[in-house]
């Protein structure tokens, strides 16, 4: 089922946790921002809406790392339910992309909760003070890869929260599957 993330909270503070990345290694959020911003990606391995913009997100941010935004990518999905989304198939995913960020999970789901997540992808693009500028899609494209030509609107949107540390007033949502939530008791 496709979900809808809700508009811009412009200027709402970006949340610090620590998580295990694809890398075996802990991250911290914060400590792979950058002195322009930081993009906190939540996706997962499985959704097709993920699938057909995966290459389009490594090549923003391989370009965002150029203008002074850091990204890291989050796996929040229950991989029990999900198996496709577990620990093993992420680091897969991301050796597939060659990501140039950071994968991480979130396994209690808690950095998902407290971001407000709700698809695959959400995106959350911060400026230099961590005040959140962007909520909103990649392109227009949803589950197809998007056609050459096509508007690149998280890149464009950063590119302007890099320059001025301000996000455009007008964003189109993402869209993408819910997040798969935990059952709880």
């Amino acid at each position: 089922m496709a979900a809808q993330p809700s508009i811009c909270d412009f200027g709402w503070k970006a949340i610090d946790a620590e998580l295990i990345g694809v890398d075996g290694k802990q991250h911290r959020i914060f400590d792979h921002k950058r002195e322009n911003g930081l993009l906190v990606a939540f996706i997962c391995n499985h959704c097709p809406y993920v699938k057909a913009m995966i290459e389009r997100l490594v090549r923003d941010a391989a370009e965002l790392a150029e203008l002074g935004i850091g990204t890291v990518a989050i796996s929040s999905n229950d991989a029990e339910r999900f198996p496709d989304d577990s620990f093993e198939r992420m680091q897969d995913f991301a050796r597939q992309h060659d990501f140039p960020f950071p994968y991480l999970y979130d396994e209690d789901q808690s950095v998902a909760r407290a971001y407000g997540a709700v698809c695959t992808p959400d995106f959350f693009g911060f400026n230099g003070d961590l005040g959140l500028q962007y909520r909103g899609r990649i392109d227009a494209s949803r589950k197809v890869v998007a056609p050459e030509g096509t508007a690149r609107d998280l890149f464009d949107a950063m590119r302007q929260v890099a320059e001025t540390g301000k996000g455009p007033a007008e964003q189109i949502p993402s869209i993408g599957c819910s997040i798969k939530w935990k059952e709880t008791v």
